[in-house]
């Protein structure tokens, strides 16, 4: 199978790379091609590739290349992992909003949006050029926010469409550790977890039948073990009944995490733009080096993540550092649906999967449709995160308990503002993107949305061009 990874030039490229060489993804891919709009950053990581360890025989040949038509050409899978604006891009993004005295962070609140609205017309040209191109190929989506960026590529995309994030499985993983339940491999069975793209519970843990979550929620010293027990105080996660999702402390602590983020001397995106612009220079000309460097920058960059929630000094754990998540969840997803197997994964997906034509084609791997939404109480047809089951014919998503009404507020809250950005992407409303920003919860003002969209339009050009007939 060929691979395409647009955003061939990103910083973990080489984690993908590394995983195709290794394991049960070993052969999986018989050519890797690597697009980016940057040629030197491409450079940089081809050469961290080629320094590698591992014999010949684990080598995938690797083609880079700046020409997206000619990249997307005979390919099976795409991967994308895009980010216009580059890094520069997300300073502006956090820091528009911690000037406002908002949270600042890329995903979430204010910088979300902003990062939303930059991000969905590039990856609505790419799903158009691959139905031109490569219109059998399936489009795994790791371009953030990822579940505003699935949503607005179904239309396009239909069924070939997954968004993926890493969060949600390492939060299940580590829980389960802590609770004494292995999982097994690809298997969800017994994983209660309901939500959007960064903003999630794990609501059910069971194993041999009984459900270990309560009792998880009820220890202090096992919850300190992992990294989402120690962002919340434990008789909260105890009356909560569930485990949030690390990027919910932005909500259940935002005072908190607002202050610690403007007590930093640089914002996350300001140190990541600081060490990118030294390292990707270094990588191209530094020969069998290059891996080396790029693996002792990898693991500063682990260090720092959340790094406004440790205020007290406190680390994160070791298998952490040692990263994994994000190159298997993209690969064990690729392998099920090329037809390698299925295996189950938390993904962004239509809450109730669109009925799909009774064809001949179709009968054969036909999968029996999910009983209505996968999360009651959310639209059928909205982007959610939750536990599926993937296989050749695509993600179908497993069936969860209702949310309680607290959860199910804010979900559906900031659902409405997801669907706002979208509309206000594709369609050039900026009507809607101003309510995108007053809606969302972090942010929560007319005025303030206001100023932020008046502030990110002058940060980025493109904005005001969104909003601009003929010209998206």
């Amino acid at each position: 199978m060929r691979l395409l990874i647009a955003g061939g030039g990103g910083f973990r490229v080489p984690l993908i790379y590394r995983a195709l060489a290794s394991g049960r993804f070993a052969g999986m891919v018989s050519e890797l091609v690597l697009y980016d709009v940057d040629p030197a950053r491409l450079q940089s990581v081809t050469a961290v590739l080629h320094s590698m360890p591992g014999g010949p025989g684990a080598r995938v040949p690797v083609h880079a290349t700046t020409n997206l038509p000619q990249a997307l050409a005979g390919t099976g899978m795409v991967f994308a992992a895009i980010r216009p604006g580059g890094t520069a891009g997300r300073v502006a993004d956090e820091r528009v909003a911690q000037d406002l005295g908002l949270l600042g962070q890329e995903t979430t609140g204010a910088g979300g949006i902003s990062y939303a609205l930059r991000t969905i017309p590039h990856m609505l040209n790419l799903a158009r050029l691959m139905k031109e191109h490569c219109p059998e190929a399936w489009l795994v989506n790791f371009t953030n926010p990822a579940g505003m960026v699935t949503e607005a590529l179904l239309p396009v995309m239909g069924r070939k469409v997954v968004g993926i994030c890493d969060s949600a499985g390492g939060l299940v993983q580590r829980a389960a550790r802590a609770a004494g339940a292995p999982l097994l491999e690809g298997r969800l069975d017994g994983v209660g977890y309901y939500g959007l793209n960064h903003l999630g519970w794990l609501y059910r843990l069971e194993y041999n039948g009984q459900d270990l979550l309560p009792r998880l929620l009820a220890d202090p010293l096992a919850l300190a073990t992992f990294e989402e027990g120690r962002l919340f105080p434990q008789p909260f996660l105890a009356e909560l009944g569930a485990l949030p999702n690390e990027y919910l402390y932005y909500y259940y602590q935002r005072d908190a995490a607002r202050e610690a983020m403007r007590a930093m001397a640089r914002t996350r995106g300001e140190t990541i733009h600081s060490q990118q612009e030294e390292l990707y220079p270094r990588l191209a000309g530094a020969g069998a080096d290059a891996f080396r460097l790029w693996e002792e920058a990898r693991r500063s960059r682990e260090e720092g993540y959340l790094a406004e929630a440790r205020t007290q000094g406190g680390q994160r754990d070791e298998s952490d550092l040692a990263g994994g998540g994000y190159e298997r969840v993209a690969l064990a997803a690729m392998r099920a649906l090329s037809g390698a197997g299925d295996t189950q994964l938390i993904l962004n997906t239509r809450n109730s999967p669109a009925p799909v034509p009774d064809t001949a084609a179709n009968q054969t791997a036909a999968r029996p449709a999910t009983p209505g939404p996968a999360i009651p109480g959310l639209p059928a047809d909205a982007v959610v995160e939750v536990p599926c089951t993937v296989a050749a014919d695509g993600a179908l998503p497993l069936p969860q308990q209702a949310p309680p009404e607290p959860q199910l507020g804010l979900l559906r809250q900031v659902k409405e503002v997801e669907r706002l950005t979208v509309r206000a992407a594709v369609e050039g409303d900026r009507e809607a993107a101003l309510a995108a920003f007053a809606g969302h919860p972090l942010v929560d003002s007319e005025a303030l949305a206001h100023a932020l969209l008046g502030r990110y339009e002058r940060e980025f050009p493109e904005l005001r061009d969104l909003w601009r007939p003929g010209v998206r």
